[in-house]
């Protein structure tokens, strides 16, 4: 299998990890969703290349296992999705929904879980990181926002291009965009349609990190690896409280309230931890040569 990018195996060396390919047997090189790790990083890659990586139901239900493996899988910290050949992926397959027939269509949030474009509909419990490359539109889009942070390169283009043919937002988009950029700029793009460049998604906070073509992987798999090294009970329980607080809460006093009890579960078993490494000098002044959860020193 072509590894996707040159330093690879040098990296995974050079940190101690082993790189395994394809892990669970469950994807290969011609599969349309293509599935590896490095170390606590799983990388989903979307692979079909003639079509931009659009994705078609077949593609929807692998991407979606994909991730379902990923989020069950402890030993998986964070996961980087990104598309083959570059680009992200171009949204849903259009001819594909043209052959479909209506009892066919993906079926209602309340009662499945899997999405038009297969994981769209899943709360995760971990961190998840979009690499975006060349086009990343309409279904395609929706799979960016539905991760946590965003690396998109230079040339990337977004945007609800579906609006050009009748194709509704049923992917998240209409739901974490206005809360991602506010109500306004996604009312832009949502009912424009417009092309939105990697800058243009940097200000609207779309994009976290803007990188060089070619380079959003790399910088996302090394994102990624910073996050695998901090107190991960202690992260994921601020990451949670901040999804609920955006989507649940019913009011501020109840995003305080869970935010609370779901904090103080995390003081005992790595708060106090954590104190006592300060205490002996360690990440002093900002520092975060600190050690990770395996005892590794590391430089994030």
């Amino acid at each position: 299998m072509k590894l996707p990018f040159p330093w690879r195996r040098k990296f995974c060396r050079d940190m101690g990890y082993k790189l395994i390919s394809n892990r669970n047997g469950s994807t290969s090189a011609s599969s349309p969703v293509v599935v590896d790790s490095i170390g606590p990083v799983s990388l989903i890659g979307i692979n079909r290349p003639e079509r931009r990586n659009a994705v078609d139901p077949p593609t929807a239900h692998i991407l979606y296992r994909a991730f379902k493996d990923f989020e069950g899988d402890d030993s998986r910290r964070v996961a980087v999705l990104y598309g083959k050949a570059g680009n992200f992926c171009a949204g849903y397959d259009l001819k594909a929904l043209s052959e479909a027939e209506t009892q066919n269509l993906p079926g209602d949030p309340a009662n499945e879980e899997i999405g038009p474009m297969g994981p769209s509909r899943m709360a995760f419990t971990k961190p998840v990181i979009a690499a975006v490359s060349g086009y990343a539109v309409a279904g395609g889009m929706e799979l960016a926002m539905m991760c946590d942070l965003r690396v998109v390169e230079e040339s990337a283009k977004m945007g609800v291009f579906c609006r050009r043919f009748g194709v509704p937002l049923t992917d998240g988009g209409t739901v974490r965009l206005p809360r991602l950029v506010g109500l306004s700029r996604a009312l832009d793009l949502i009912l424009t349609g417009r092309e939105i460049g990697a800058r243009e998604a940097h200000e609207f906070g779309l994009a976290n990190r803007v990188v060089p073509d070619g380079k959003a992987l790399d910088v996302a798999i090394e994102l990624a690896q910073t996050l695998t090294k901090f107190p991960q009970r202690c992260m994921n329980t601020d990451r949670s409280s901040a999804y609920y607080s955006t989507y649940d809460a019913k009011s501020i006093n109840d995003a305080l309230q869970r935010e609370f009890t779901q904090g103080i579960k995390v003081i005992t078993e790595e708060s106090i931890p954590g104190a006592q490494k300060f205490s002996k000098g360690l990440g002093k002044h900002g520092s975060f040569d600190i050690g990770d959860q395996s005892g590794r020193k590391s430089k994030l």
